[in-house]
């Protein structure tokens, strides 16, 4: 099984918890590391609030002597609650009270203000220096200047609070990721099942590169086709319904009027067969839009099959066959459905022929572009305006009734441009000198 493309959500949802469980490891040791090392030693603020009790117990020795000191381990001790000593530097009490031997003892593992606090549960002990560097405070440090009274906190913090954090983040990631986009193709969806033909995901999803966008592209394209295919359906109704009552109000007047039974046969008759031609290419017309069926492909030779039209095409209109020249090169070959591609050059031509003066002609020429095949169909007729071009194609579509041939359906070159479309090629047109030219380009063998 390959794997998906570099675009494919499994490497974004790869990306995004790799992400967290580097955060993870990350944080937890770069902050463990830094908590570590600022509750193993005292902070700048801690060391002068020591010093401060130094300089207090320095000055209380030299202004009233061992009185002073008592005087100040006193305060100190009712003031910060702990032990301590003012020692010369023979480690003998500059108080008037001499220290025992646990305390004698306790003056071997004092240390300075820089050295760790030491592990947590135990109560270190510092000492700092006088001005003449003889004489020295010795104490214990006060519970509320010990860096670590807040480590089993933080330990808590970062072992629990952190991942919970982090995991919230990458859910919040995720849901943008993921469940946002499905959520608004559900609303979405919601709309257009109530008859919202016009919702649509936007560009905000379609844009993006992974599955949801390729989703929200089908969703789209899905919703676009749903809302052309009803809007034409009811135009085609609309139109079909309209054009249906013209031969009926004259098969009325007809019924009506007083004329002999072979008139008004041939007059049924006639009324008829229009009536099926109408319903007959309205329902290929409604076929080809919502089926789109793909129809086998095959090489056409566009020379004899023009070749064949063209003689219809004279029997039916009265025609010669010269006034419909073909000056497409002998290697004119198209890969197309024949019978598709035979009926959308009929409708062209006798769209073609419709329009043109009396005397006129229509011209099949064609060119090699590419790996294509150029065709294009030109009448001598008065052509249509800038602005009409892409109308002609439209159902039901006549521009003028007063035009020669202004008295048809308008679903040929609908027909047509359909018919083409479902080989694959394209159909348009532009005005000639003179007459109008009808553009198809099709994929050459």
């Amino acid at each position: 099984m390959s794997l998906p493309g570099r675009h494919s959500l499994l490497w974004r949802l790869a990306g995004a918890l790799a992400l967290f469980c580097l955060l993870l490891v990350s944080l937890y040791a770069d902050v463990g590391r830094l908590l570590v090392q600022t509750a193993s030693y005292l902070p700048e603020s801690t060391r002068q609030v020591l010093r401060e009790h130094a300089r207090e117990a320095e000055a209380a020795w030299r202004e009233g002597g061992s009185v002073g000191v008592d005087t100040f381990l006193e305060q100190l001790r009712e003031r910060e609650g702990i032990w301590a000593a003012v020692v010369d530097e023979h480690k003998h009490s500059l108080s008037s009270m001499p220290l025992d031997e646990a305390q004698q003892q306790r003056l071997d593992f004092v240390r300075r203000l820089d050295f760790p606090v030491g592990r947590p549960g135990s109560t270190p002990t510092f000492y700092v220096p006088f001005s003449d560097g003889q004489a020295r405070l010795v104490l214990e440090l006060p519970q509320r200047l010990d860096p670590r009274q807040y480590v089993e906190l933080w330990e808590l913090l970062l072992q629990r609070l952190l991942p919970a954090l982090l995991a919230v983040a990458l859910a919040v990631l995720l849901y943008r990721l993921l469940i946002a986009p499905l959520a608004m193709l559900r609303r979405q969806a919601a709309a257009l099942s109530s008859g919202d033909l016009s919702a649509r995901l936007g560009p905000r999803v379609t844009q993006r590169k992974d599955e949801l966008g390729e989703l929200a592209r089908s969703f789209d394209h899905m919703a676009e086709r749903l809302q052309g295919t009803v809007a034409f359906q009811r135009q085609l109704l609309r139109d079909l319904s309209h054009e249906l009552r013209t031969p009926l109000a004259r098969l009325r007047v007809a019924g009506e009027s007083e004329q002999d039974v072979e008139a008004l046969r041939q007059r049924l008759a006639r009324e008829v067969l229009q009536m099926e031609k109408l319903v007959g290419d309205a329902l290929e017309l409604v076929w080809l839009d919502t089926e789109r069926p793909r129809l086998p492909s095959e090489e056409v030779d566009v020379a004899r099959l023009w070749d064949v039209l063209r003689e219809n095409a004279a029997f039916e209109t009265g025609w010669p066959v010269e006034r419909m020249p073909c000056d497409l090169p002998a290697d004119c070959r198209v890969i197309g459905h024949l019978n598709g591609l035979a009926q959308a050059l009929e409708n062209i031509l006798r769209n073609a022929i419709r329009h043109s003066p009396q005397g006129g002609s229509v011209r099949l020429g064609g060119r090699r572009e590419a790996g294509d095949w150029l065709l294009w169909i030109e009448d001598q007729g008065p052509g249509v305006a800038e602005s009409e071009l892409e109308a002609i194609f439209r159902p039901f579509t006549r521009l003028s009734a007063a035009r020669p041939g202004g008295d048809g359906f308008g679903l040929g070159l609908a027909i047509a441009r359909s018919m083409v479309e479902t080989q694959g090629g394209r159909v348009w047109a532009h005005n000639g000198e003179p007459g109008l030219r009808v553009h198809i380009q099709l994929p050459a063998t």
